[in-house]
């Protein structure tokens, strides 16, 4: 019998993973895709998620090859409503570390495996059954493994969390979201996170490793691949103006629909719930990948507890406090998703202008976007 099954190689399953084999643990990964992504859908890693994964053997990995941006701002057009600065923050990562997630999954599965795991994949759960002491989980092929607890991270529409019976609650955006990674030329910093707000909806520009940027936005109804006409349709209406954002090439391309719920419980008996599998939101902030991780360090840490003697309400402290947190984190992003696209813009403007001045407001920003505020 393994000590805990973890479905879901994403970086939540791969952090959970390397925590409890680094702490002696018996775990067993499995995935339902062939290959980890290939793609980079989250590209931002906050300080407080290095600082988690500092004792963990990734974070000099990440930090070599991620791109630094110590700024995050809030404009409408060439306008400045809100600067973030994170350089002040008393932490040793004082920035927005930008890395695509095939970069993270690699480093991530890379550790696991240095520590003698490995991810069995294609390996797609059927259905799972909880006994008094374990948990057995059956796969497409007939095949079964049985653990003495099971973390589901696998992910918005969650095999393991529907098989528990847990109700994720929320509802959906009406927008669609156009996500592209690219080359650009012209008024784009280097060195910044820029949230651009705009009648027509948000729009995130933020460098990526390799000269590229990552390109974000709210749209009626996205393409399922954005080309360059596309992304500069959105820049012209709604980036900077005075130099004008041009689009050299899409490197990649995608859509999607997001979401906004939490699941009602993290916990039920012995399953355990962490990531996009517990909760999802606005990528608005950056805030989705950042909170998964979180998750994992907590679960994993906590499930080392009890497998070494702790009682096991300590899985309930984990459930309970997670869902406390999500429940902020995804009340914020909503919160600058619905700025973004707020009708009375020259309000909206003045205000954000003069909270921005506040050196209490820019830091109470920097510590929420961080991460910071939850350690």
């Amino acid at each position: 019998m393994k000590d805990v099954l973890i479905v879901g190689a994403g970086p939540v399953g791969l952090t959970a993973a390397i925590v409890l084999t680094q702490l002696g643990h018996d775990v067993v990964v499995v995935d339902g895709h062939a290959e980890g992504t290939n793609t980079s859908r989250a590209a931002v890693v906050h300080s407080h998620t290095l600082e988690l994964l500092e004792p963990y053997g990734v974070v000099d990995d990440l930090v070599a090859r991620g791109v630094h941006t110590p700024t995050f701002t809030i404009r409408d057009r060439d306008a400045l409503l809100v600067g973030v600065p994170f350089n002040d923050l008393p932490t040793r990562y004082p920035y927005t570390l930008m890395i695509s997630q095939a970069d993270t999954e690699a480093f991530l599965l890379n550790r696991l495996e240095a520590l003698g795991g490995k991810v069995i994949r294609p390996a797609t759960v059927t259905a799972i059954a909880q006994h008094d002491t374990h948990v057995v989980a059956t796969f497409a092929d007939g095949e079964q493994i049985t653990a003495r607890y099971l973390v589901g991270a696998d992910g918005m529409h969650s095999t393991v969390r529907e098989q528990a019976g847990i109700a994720f609650t929320g509802g959906t955006y009406a927008e669609s979201f156009a996500l592209a990674d690219v080359r650009l030329s012209g008024g784009v910093p280097a060195d910044e996170v820029i949230l651009y707000f705009s009648p027509a909806g948000l729009v995130v520009v933020a460098p990526l490793p390799d000269g590229m940027y990552r390109i974000v936005a709210t749209v009626d109804e996205a393409p399922q691949h954005p080309d360059v006409a596309f992304v500069q349709g959105l820049l012209d209406e709604r980036g900077p103006v005075a130099r004008p954002a041009v689009v050299e090439s899409v490197v990649w391309g995608s859509r999607f629909r997001v979401h906004h719920r939490i699941a009602d419980s993290f916990r039920h008996n012995r399953i355990l719930l962490a990531g996009d599998a517990a909760h999802v939101h606005s990528p608005a902030g950056g805030q989705g990948m950042n909170l998964g991780i979180e998750d994992a360090v907590a679960v994993a840490q906590r499930l080392a507890q009890v497998l070494t003697g702790s009682p096991d309400s300590v899985l309930d402290e984990y459930a309970a406090t997670r869902h406390r947190t999500a429940e902020g984190v995804v009340a914020m992003a909503s919160r600058l998703t619905e700025l973004a696209t707020a009708r009375r813009r020259a309000i909206r403007n003045r205000v954000m202008r003069l909270a921005g001045k506040l050196p209490a407001v820019r830091r109470t920003l920097a510590w929420r976007l961080s991460g910071l505020d939850r350690r």
